[in-house]
C-alpha cells in the first residue's frame, strides 16, 4: 500500500486575506486554496507547514488523515466562548487535549488505528464536522465528552479515573457529532454505555419562557452593549456567549440531580459486555436467517424436482445431446441436469441412476474435460 496523507483546514470566523493566501501558497504550489479552505494530499513528499501554527494564525478547523491509520481533528474557538478550564475537565490526555493561544482555545483529537486504504475518501469530511464548533460555542460539551471517551478507548486513562459530567443528549448525537465519532473511530458500544447516564436532550432544553424571563432580567446596559456589538461589529459570538451565560445560570438554578459518575474501567467493561451481547445476538440472527434461507431453498428445490418427475427419459436424452456438443459450457449444463436426476434418484424415483452414470463414463471416457467435471461433482 502506497503512502497517502490528506490535510484540510477551514477558516470560519473570518476569510483569509490575499496576503495570507499568498503565504500559504508559498508552502504548497499544488494545494487547493480559497479564502475559506486549504486542502492538499500527498502520495509522496510531505506537508511543508506546521498545522499547530497554522491553527493559531489562520484557521478554525483542521482534519488530517494518513492511510497508515492516524486521524486528527482540531478546532479553534475564542476563549470567551469556550474556557480552557471547562475543556480540561474532559480533554487532558494524548488522544484529546487542549491549550490556550492568545484569545483562543485549540482542541486536538487524535485517533490511531490499523492501516486503511481510503485514498481520496475524506474530501469534504471536515465540512460535515465543523458544526461541532458552533455546538461547543453554545455550551454543548458532548464533543468534549466524546474526546474523553476516545481517551478511555485508547487506554490513556487508568481504570480508576472518574468520568466528567455526562452531558445531556449522548443518546441522540447530532449529525456532526456522529461524523466526528465515526472519523475518530470511537466505539459505538462505548458511546451507548456512556449514554445510559446521560439526561434526555429534550428534557434538558430550556423552555422559551425561561429564556424570555432571563433576558428580561438582564441589565439594560448589558443588553444595549451586546446588541450594539451584534449589529455594528457583526459579532456572531454574541448569541452563543449569551446562551452560554443563560445555561450556566439556568443549570445552576435547577434542582435536577446530577447523574452518577462512573470510572473509565466500569465504562470499558460495560462496553465490552455490550459488544459481546450484540455479537451473540447478531450470530443468532445470522443463523436464523441462514436456516430460513435454506428452508426456503429446500422447498423451492422440491417443487422443481416435482416438476421433473416423469420426465427422466427426456432429461437423459438432453444430457447426451449436451455432451455431444463437446464444449465446456454445455458440459456444465449436463452436470447440472445430472444433479437433478441424482436428487430424483434419492427420492426413489429412478433406481438405475448409478448404472447410467457408469455407462456415461464408459461411453465418454475419451472426453477428459467431461470426465473431470463428473469427478468434481462427485458422480
Amino acid at each position: 500500500m502506497s503512502e497517502y496523507q490528506y490535510y484540510e483546514f477551514a477558516a470560519i470566523d473570518r476569510p483569509l486575506t490575499e496576503k495570507e493566501m499568498s503565504e500559504l501558497r508559498s508552502r504548497s504550489s499544488r494545494a487547493r486554496i480559497t479564502p475559506a479552505r486549504f486542502v492538499n494530499d500527498y502520495s509522496w513528499g510531505s506537508f511543508k507547514g506546521d498545522e499547530k501554527a497554522w491553527m493559531e494564525k489562520y484557521f478554525d478547523g483542521f482534519l488530517y488523515f494518513a492511510n497508515w491509520g492516524v486521524r486528527i481533528f482540531m478546532l479553534r474557538l475564542p476563549s470567551r466562548l469556550l474556557g480552557l478550564e471547562t475543556v480540561r475537565e474532559y480533554c487532558y490526555s494524548e488522544s484529546a487535549s487542549a491549550y490556550e493561544n492568545e484569545d483562543n482555545v485549540i482542541l486536538s483529537f487524535v485517533s490511531e488505528g490499523e492501516p486503511e486504504d481510503l485514498v481520496g475518501e475524506d474530501e469534504g469530511r471536515l465540512s460535515s464536522m465543523i458544526p461541532v464548533r458552533s455546538e461547543l460555542a453554545r455550551g454543548d460539551p458532548r464533543a468534549l465528552y466524546l474526546g474523553w471517551l476516545l481517551c478511555v478507548q485508547n487506554g490513556d486513562l487508568d481504570d480508576e479515573e472518574v468520568e466528567p459530567p455526562a452531558p445531556p443528549g449522548l443518546g441522540h448525537l447530532s449529525a456532526s457529532l456522529e461524523r466526528m465519532a465515526e472519523f475518530l473511530r470511537i466505539d459505538t458500544d462505548l458511546i451507548q454505555v456512556a449514554a445510559q447516564c446521560s439526561p434526555s436532550l429534550k428534557d434538558s432544553t430550556p423552555k422559551r419562557e425561561d429564556v424570555q424571563a432571563w433576558v428580561a432580567a438582564l441589565p439594560a446596559n448589558e443588553k444595549d452593549r451586546r446588541l450594539t456589538s451584534l449589529i455594528v461589529d457583526e459579532d456572531r459570538g454574541v448569541a452563543a456567549e449569551l446562551y452560554r451565560k443563560f445555561l450556566e445560570e439556568y443549570s445552576g438554578a435547577s434542582n435536577n440531580a446530577s447523574p452518577p459518575r462512573r470510572t473509565a474501567g466500569e465504562l470499558r467493561r460495560a462496553a465490552e459486555a455490550l459488544t459481546d451481547e450484540r455479537l451473540r445476538i447478531e450470530d443468532e440472527n445470522r443463523a436464523r436467517e441462514k436456516a430460513h434461507r435454506e428452508r426456503d431453498a429446500a422447498i423451492l428445490r422440491q417443487r422443481y424436482l416435482d416438476s421433473l418427475a416423469g420426465r427422466e427419459p427426456e432429461l437423459w436424452a438432453r444430457i447426451e445431446a449436451l455432451i455431444a456438443i463437446k464444449q465446456p459450457k454445455f458440459y456444465d449444463q449436463a452436470i447440472r441436469l445430472l444433479g437433478d436426476l441424482r436428487d430424483l434418484d434419492a427420492r426413489g424415483q429412478i433406481g438405475d441412476f448409478q448404472a447410467r452414470i457408469e455407462a456415461l463414463r464408459e461411453t465418454h471416457s475419451r472426453k477428459p474435460s467431461f470426465i473431470g467435471r463428473l469427478n468434481d461433482a462427485g458422480f
